[in-house]
């Protein structure tokens, strides 16, 4: 079985040798959009994490027989073409929850004591002139007793609801946008309105798309801090940044912007206040993420080969 991976640099150097197992490997670091049909040749099992494989691609790839998204979202596939050719595609789910929970809270508790900004001011010499044993530049909040709003219930959501409860936070889930609210979940403007910290984790679809402009923005406590390591697009970027300039809100955590990498004019990676904390798209990438992830794709192969069903869209 022939398999290419197009995209092997966002597997971070992981070790491919379950994969190789199953066949005859060839690996592209990267693939650009001209690259795509040399690349895949001859390929009876492509891997793509960002590679656009649309339906003029698969037409011209008599041998492809299975698309393995390295990744959970598979927009970068065209599903109903694959179904039409009768070519299978498999994802992977559930591998980076940790990852993605971890970093969550890593843009929550630095936001809320500042961390970023005692370290820059340690790096400069602060400490080293202080009239005192600690430097008391910056507020450092608690989790404990904040109000936690969850955007999007599903397996990262309440991941992260179970982590923010251990610390002592009341965790609340919004509701959908303008639909009627269900047992256990909050009313999106309510949620909204009283949450101290808000954490996005629903899909970006035409329902979810500047799910957050500056009206909700506007509603958030002016000490509210929100935060998104789901999908760019769901939180407007130009309003975010209008907000925090504006104080409106007391800050941002992002890892996710609406075109990625950052293009030069992207408002978000323009903006250089304190109150915003930009990383670039690494939530769900942990060392221990990708294992799983490479793991998952070759039993996903495994599977396959055997005429079995695993993780399959197509």
């Amino acid at each position: 079985m022939n398999i290419t991976i197009l995209d092997n640099a966002t597997l971070a150097n992981t070790s491919l040798d379950g994969i190789s197992a199953l066949g005859d490997l060839t690996v592209h670091q990267l693939t650009s959009p001209e690259q795509v049909l040399a690349h895949s040749q001859n390929a009876e099992v492509l891997i793509t994490n960002k590679v656009v494989i649309n339906r003029d691609t698969m037409t011209q790839l008599k041998s492809l027989k299975l698309i393995c998204v390295s990744a959970t979202g598979t927009n970068n596939v065209d599903l109903d073409a694959a179904k039409d050719l009768g070519i299978a595609v498999t994802n992977v789910a559930g591998y980076s929850t940790p990852s993605v929970v971890q970093h969550t809270f890593s843009l929550i508790t630095n936001l809320l004591g500042n961390t970023h900004r005692y370290q820059a001011d340690c790096q400069q010499g602060a400490w080293q002139k202080s009239d005192m044993f600690c430097r008391l530049d910056y507020s450092f909040n608690d989790i404990q007793g904040k109000t936690l709003a969850i955007i999007g219930g599903g397996t990262l959501g309440k991941a992260v609801s179970k982590v923010a409860e251990a610390f002592g936070a009341e965790v609340i889930v919004a509701e959908r946008k303008g639909t009627a609210c269900r047992n256990g979940r909050t009313p999106f403007e309510t949620a909204i309105k009283t949450a101290d910290i808000i954490s996005v984790h629903c899909p970006l679809n035409d329902e979810t798309r500047d799910l957050i402009t500056l009206n909700e923005l506007k509603m958030m406590k002016p000490t509210a801090l929100i935060i998104n390591t789901a999908r760019g697009g769901i939180i407007n970027e130009a309003d975010l940044v209008e907000a925090l300039k504006a104080n409106i809100i007391a800050g941002a955590g992002v890892d996710v912007l609406t075109k990625e990498p950052a293009e030069l004019t992207n408002p978000l990676a323009n903006y250089t206040g304190d109150n915003l904390l930009l990383t670039p798209h690494i939530a769900w990438a942990s060392t221990e993420s990708i294992v799983r992830l490479v793991k998952e794709v070759s039993l996903n192969i495994a599977a396959f080969s055997q005429q079995e069903t695993r993780n399959r869209l197509v």
